[in-house]
């Protein structure tokens, strides 16, 4: 496969587990260099460090709350200080807190909309700065159909993925004369630990709402951001990719 990200720079938040670890995975095996930031799984990141680098990948680690201006400096600080630039963001960390509106608190709905948001607009923000002065860049957004058909329980979840998507397009339009692409992936029903939880009935009534008949792996989602963040994607910007298997019809 040619190695078409060789020689950049990309950070890849909640770059660990599920998701965020596929497209980390996928980006380092594209050539490139990646920083992925963790929050709690420090063993899990120096498990990777060992397996990836072992590998010949290149990847780096970065404890960071992702909500916490003061820790997106620092991560940043050390990128600029370390790989001299950055061409690639993707904003994949994200939480859920599921409950119907009436018996949802106050707490649920700041923490998923500081996690799945404002996290994103801050690691943007300060990406920017150093793409700014190369003239490119990168920016993905990992959405969910869930923020385009909204879901029950699910209303602080919804806002906050709603919210990604228009950030998107306002990102897009301020940065396309500075050659820096800003896009979002909606994923539907992935296979990660969270739908693993659930019973088999909850599984197959997934798998029967769904036309392709199954839901999605992760590697299925990292190959349309490493698409993305390539230069097969060159005039691609403001858009949202929906990659649910049909679910949003």
């Amino acid at each position: 496969m040619e190695r078409k990200l060789q020689g950049q720079v990309a950070v890849v938040t909640g770059g660990t587990r599920g998701i965020g670890e596929a497209i980390m995975r996928r980006l380092a095996h594209e050539g490139a260099f990646v920083y992925a930031t963790y929050h709690t799984s420090s063993e899990r990141a120096k498990q990777l460090w060992e397996e990836l680098n072992r590998d010949t990948y290149r990847v780096a680690f970065l404890h960071a709350d992702v909500t916490d201006e003061k820790d997106v400096e620092r991560c940043f600080a050390t990128i600029q200080e370390e790989a001299r630039r950055l061409d690639i963001l993707v904003n994949n960390a994200g939480t859920t807190a599921d409950r119907l509106v009436v018996r949802m608190s106050i707490e649920e709905w700041d923490r998923v909309l500081n996690t799945n948001l404002r996290g994103a607009f801050l690691w943007a923000r300060t990406a920017v700065r150093l793409m700014l002065p190369q003239r490119y860049g990168r920016i993905i957004n990992i959405g969910s159909v869930v923020g385009i058909m909204g879901n029950v329980g699910q209303a602080n979840y919804a806002a906050s993925k709603a919210g990604l998507i228009g950030l998107t397009r306002a990102l897009a339009k301020e940065l396309a004369s500075r050659n820096i692409l800003v896009n979002c992936v909606a994923p539907g029903y992935v296979e990660t630990a969270m739908t693993e939880q659930l019973t088999e009935q909850q599984q197959k009534a997934i798998r029967e709402a769904i036309p392709l008949g199954r839901v999605a792996t992760p590697e299925e989602i990292a190959a349309v951001v490493s698409f993305l963040a390539s230069p097969e994607a060159s005039y691609i910007t403001g858009q949202t990719i929906i990659v649910d298997g049909g679910l949003s019809l």
